[in-house]
């Protein structure tokens, strides 16, 4: 059992140093000297656990979109309003982008790396699912087509992961946070997606 717990910890540690890594200088840049360097692990260690760097990297995504599914999934379970929903997805994705390098860095292999999984593939298929439940219920505006919302939520969400990786390394405390920023994005585009009742606004972007 101690053997294991151990392993456990140094696949973990070795992982976390992966992504920090792959997420500031992207797959190409990554070198396993430097992730066992930043892990405090041996080459021997490393290659027990993870014979290339092609696997290490296969680990880094499938954790970080394991992350992605988990909120999709957790946010699709809810019975609040559809569109509220996909809003409440983004922002839960703007915090893990913001506070996880492996989700970061998730994101970033599968643009890097050709052949990969869309990061997005864990998480468009509920925006999908919830857009269209959202135009049923009448909460769409009726010019606006459920596909076109999602290809800006796409576009959101990519935004954010570019943004949030600058705010990662960046100096200036004052720069707003990633789940800040895109909720005020949201203030602006619900205007041209929710249609405004007399006694009923759009819904609002969640903190």
């Amino acid at each position: 059992m101690v053997r294991q717990e151990r392993a456990a910890r140094t696949r973990a540690a070795l992982v976390r140093a992966a992504a920090e890594e792959i997420d500031r200088r992207g797959y190409d840049g990554t070198s396993l000297n430097k992730v066992i360097n930043a892990a405090g692990i041996s080459m021997g260690a490393l290659t027990f656990h993870f014979s290339t760097k092609s696997e290490l990297a296969d680990e880094v995504q499938s954790q970080g979109s394991h992350a992605a599914r988990t909120v999709a999934d957790h946010v699709t379970a809810g019975s609040g309003p559809a569109l509220q929903a996909v809003i409440d997805l983004t922002l839960e994705l703007a915090r893990l982008l913001e506070e996880d390098p492996v989700v970061r860095s998730a994101a970033r292999l599968a643009r890097e790396r050709p052949g990969s999984p869309a990061w997005s593939a864990a998480w468009l298929p509920a925006v999908h699912s919830l857009l269209a439940q959202a135009q049923r219920d009448g909460q769409l505006h009726p010019a606006v087509l459920p596909e076109t919302i999602a290809a800006l939520v796409v576009h959101l969400v990519a935004g954010t992961e570019t943004y949030a990786r600058a705010r990662s390394v960046a100096t200036d405390t004052a720069r707003a946070s990633a789940v800040v920023q895109l909720g005020r994005i949201w203030q602006l585009a619900l205007s041209g997606i929710s249609p405004r009742e007399p006694s009923d606004g759009p819904p609002t972007p969640r903190s």
